[in-house]
């Protein structure tokens, strides 16, 4: 692959009880256990950013957190709903075409032979947040370490590209400790021969780290001092349930005329795509963000699986007049959801 996309989800446990509890944005929120701060032996999964800036990090203990962030809100976990908004995410990023490696609740490689990977990386983020409220960090690079450390310069919300050009000026100055894969105790026994930062480390001598660590060890944390890692992503099979396009619009809309535009554009560029994957559409759905950020998705199903233009943009317009327009429009979406069988298919041809 020419580039490798590495996506995080924003404080994902914490953003997805946001999504529960819209009251509680801007709030430290700190998510563990029953939800219970007394409760003896239970550490926080996650805690969101305002609980972050008294401290407060995952791992460590409620009772510690209680009194690091006495005003907190504590929340239980729910991980059958992290599962399903895992789930949704990382199907979205499936659905964009490129192959995708998922490392868990939060995070996945996306592999793509793309000119632009930042307008990839936005695209991402716009379709994540449009579909399903949650917000992520891209990094951007062309193996999947130096990809990872670019997510943290992006962090929170933000998009960062890391290569050859730029590694050692922003990593050089930086413990060893900040690459991926180096952890405290490889730390101290580098510093124990005089290497205690990445720059460092990328000078040193291989014999020495070999004779130190072994061969797979010492040169495996020479080559990431380097900024090189693995550069493949291995995809799960995967048939896309849908397609999308969204827009965040440069100055709110308040025009019906220009939101009736906007989401005939978005029906037609998502369909040309479903067509030229020989698809079949099946349901029809908008997304609309108001200047409140309130965001809603209503959808429709077809009359007939098929990709008759008239009809899906028809179709799309019906949907957005269920929507009270009554308030300044920040984003719209379109989503064509997709026939999954090949009778279906077959069908709408």
């Amino acid at each position: 692959m020419a580039w490798i996309l590495h996506v995080d989800l924003d404080q994902f446990l914490a953003s997805v009880e946001l999504r529960r509890h819209p009251d509680l944005v801007g709030l430290p929120v700190i998510v563990g256990g029953s939800g219970d701060p007394t409760e003896p032996r239970k550490v926080v999964t996650c805690a969101s950013y305002e609980a972050r800036e008294f401290g407060v990090h995952a791992g460590m203990p409620l009772r510690a957190a209680a009194r690091k962030c006495p005003d907190a809100t504590f929340l239980p976990s729910d991980s059958a709903a992290y599962d399903e908004a895992s789930d949704q995410v990382m199907g979205l990023l499936r659905d964009l075409g490129h192959p995708v490696e998922v490392w868990g609740w939060d995070e996945a490689y996306l592999g793509a032979d793309v000119a632009d990977p930042v307008a990839l990386a936005e695209r991402i983020r716009s379709v994540i947040a449009a579909e399903t409220g949650l917000s992520c960090s891209v990094g951007i690079s062309d193996n999947k370490q130096r990809a990872k450390v670019a997510t943290g310069f992006g962090k929170p919300g933000g998009v960062f590209t890391l290569t050859d050009e730029n590694w050692m000026t922003l990593m050089g100055d930086r413990g060893v400790d900040a690459l991926w894969g180096v952890g405290p105790k490889t730390a101290k026994r580098l510093a124990g021969l005089g290497i205690t930062t990445v720059a460092d480390l990328a000078a040193a001598d291989a014999t020495l780290l070999t004779e130190t660590f072994g061969p797979s060890t010492g040169l495996g944390v020479l080559l990431l001092a380097k900024g090189g890692g693995d550069e493949t992503v291995s995809p799960q099979p995967w048939v896309p349930r849908s397609r999308s396009h969204v827009v965040t619009f440069p100055t709110d809309l308040t025009d019906r005329t220009e939101m009736t535009a906007a989401v005939t554009r978005l029906a037609v560029q998502t369909l040309a795509e479903v067509v030229a994957e020989g698809r079949v559409v099946t349901r029809v759905a908008v997304t609309m963000r108001t200047a409140t950020f309130f965001t809603r998705t209503k959808i429709r199903k077809l009359p007939a699986p098929g990709v008759d233009e008239p009809t899906i943009v028809e179709t799309a317009l019906a949907v957005l007049d269920r929507f009270d327009l009554d308030r300044p429009v920040r984003l719209l979406g379109v989503r064509l959801e997709l026939a999954m069988s090949d009778d279906a298919v077959g069908a709408g041809r």
